[in-house]
């Protein structure tokens, strides 16, 4: 059975994310990328390391789903698909189609209350071998 093997991610809207970007690094010393704040972490159960995304989006973005929608977050799977057809099998909305990029697969369901949820099967070494800035977690 697939499952939930993490946080990847939590996202915001902001009426100036260059700003907050800018306000992370001057006033909380982490480094920015041109999405937000890359965090990065050892896995207790490998060799390997993960991500966390603290995601700044502009508040008129429609990627959260419903416009009131202001925050997201986005969760780790280990097998998206698999995971999509359990889904389907409880009656989740789902809201898209996989997409698959060079760092993962995504997938996005609404729960209950229609709050968009990203659902995220990453490819590490994509950010890891990456020059974008990140703050390494210990």
């Amino acid at each position: 059975m697939a499952e939930i093997i993490g946080i990847g991610g939590i996202f915001l809207k902001f009426d100036r994310p260059a700003e907050m970007r800018e306000w992370y690094t001057s006033v909380l010393g982490m480094p920015t990328n041109g999405y937000g704040v890359m965090f990065e972490f050892n896995h207790a159960s490998s060799t390997g390391t993960g991500q966390l995304q603290l995601g700044t989006f502009e508040s008129s973005s429609g990627y959260f789903g419903d416009a009131s929608q202001q925050v997201m977050i986005n969760f780790r799977v280990d097998d998206l698909e698999a995971f999509a057809e359990e889904l389907r099998a409880k009656n989740v909305k789902i809201v898209d189609n996989i997409e698959s990029y060079d760092y993962g697969k995504f997938l996005h369901i609404n729960d209950p209350e229609g709050n968009r949820i990203e659902l995220w099967e990453p490819v590490n070494n994509g950010f890891s071998e990456s020059d974008e800035p990140k703050v390494v977690m210990r």
